[in-house]
């Protein structure tokens, strides 16, 4: 077994180049990629640029193995088969295939709860019927999660790991165990857990799991569904085209095996390598090591910001994603001045409207995201330049 390599976070950073000039505090948005992603990109690009599962030439083989050998290592990552990773382009993109699929052939009611992001809140309500499990401590409400399925005879239940507001890390186990009880489906969306905490689908009983790569230093362009191979099998596809069928006639079409059933026309080739060059990235380090990483600044973080008069934060202290206002200031005006003080934050509604204004009470927040290759003294930055604001704003 391959030895980790220390967490050495000078070493870390001479990877992400654009740290030497700012204190990036947004990977919640996008994770920055680091050079060996990028040299990976590159070279499939320059060396062996060609269509997977096509050619018999050696570019073809290359970039087939290439390919096929990313979607292992991501299986791997997340304990699952090879047959059950299917690539596309987004979380996005993951969880629209799974709209339309489940809700044509599971029923068009779905629960979800008040945290989710507009990806996996848009499409099961135009495509579905929804209910909204209620929070409690920025997570999930079990209690109430039980009370909508004894409720309903809804067959889906939709989910974040770990929502993109709040930071608050929902119980998977006890969630799946509560929705398998009424022999419901369980879909998560891992956008921002599996990038900073992991996951193990079979330990969590998790049946569909969806999340990018770009959140967790992969590429753009590449996102991640897992699913069981016997529910994969009785799905039906989302797109149709070219290698995801068996055989085509002017009548009828059969559709190929899976995973590739579900990856119809060019994948995105070249970033489904660089993802699986990230995950190689992460697991050199370790998810763990990188997690108590986070967590340490993120204690120093809220210790810090908690000092600072008038200032409201949302997040409940589970994960180094920490969203606050500054009382008086508009969020665009926080970030704005920050940015002039070399900081990267995100303000907005994060893509989850109906949370922050019908829960938060507000339109808009502040959201610093930590990850691996932050440290201490961009804390510090990020603090002084939200006094920065306060002093602007007296």
């Amino acid at each position: 077994m391959k030895k980790k390599q220390e967490f050495d976070i000078e070493k870390i950073r001479k990877d992400f180049p654009v740290l030497k000039n700012t204190a990036y505090l947004d990977s919640g948005a996008t994770s920055l990629t680091p050079k060996p992603v990028v040299e990976a990109i590159k070279e499939y690009y320059l060396n062996y640029n060609a269509n997977v599962h096509r050619a018999i030439h050696k570019l073809g083989e290359k970039a087939t193995l290439e390919y096929e050998e990313a979607r292992r290592k991501i299986a791997d990552f997340i304990n699952a088969e090879p047959e059950e990773i299917i690539f596309t382009k987004s979380t996005t993109e993951s969880l629209n295939l799974l709209a339309y699929s489940l809700t044509r052939d599971f029923g068009r009611k779905v629960i979800l709860s008040e945290l989710e992001h507009h990806s996996n809140l848009v499409p099961w309500q135009q495509l579905g019927k929804a209910s909204y499990a209620k929070t409690q401590n920025g997570r999930v409400n079990t209690e109430h999660l039980k009370e909508l399925l004894r409720n309903s005879d809804a067959k889906i239940v939709s989910v974040t790991q770990m929502s993109n507001v709040t930071g608050g890390i929902n119980d998977l186990k006890e969630i799946s165990r509560i929705t398998h009880n009424k022999n419901a489906l369980l879909v998560v969306d891992g956008a921002q857990g599996v990038p900073h905490l992991g996951i193990n689908v079979k330990d969590d009983d998790v049946d569909f799991l969806a999340f990018s790569g770009h959140k967790m230093l992969g590429p753009t362009g590449v996102g991640v569904l897992y699913g069981k191979k016997e529910l994969l099998a009785r799905i039906s596809p989302f797109l149709y085209g070219g290698d995801m069928i068996s055989e085509v006639s002017f009548k009828d079409s059969k559709w190929n095996d899976i995973p590739w059933k579900f990856e119809a026309g060019t994948p995105p080739i070249a970033s489904a390598i660089g993802l699986g060059k990230a995950i190689d990235y992460i697991n050199n380090i370790g998810i763990k090591r990188i997690r108590r990483h986070i967590d340490a600044l993120k204690d120093y973080a809220l210790e810090q910001m908690k000092k600072i008069e008038g200032i409201k934060i949302y997040s409940n202290g589970d994960s180094g994603i920490i969203s606050f206002n500054i009382k008086g200031v508009h969020p665009h005006d926080v970030s704005t001045i920050m940015s002039r003080c070399n900081v990267a934050i995100r303000t907005g509604h994060l893509c989850a409207m109906p949370f922050i204004k019908s829960v938060l009470k507000e339109s808009s927040v502040c959201r610093i995201s930590i990850y691996l290759y932050n440290t201490k003294e961009d804390i510090d930055k990020a603090v002084a330049a939200i006094k920065k604001v306060k002093e602007v704003f007296k």
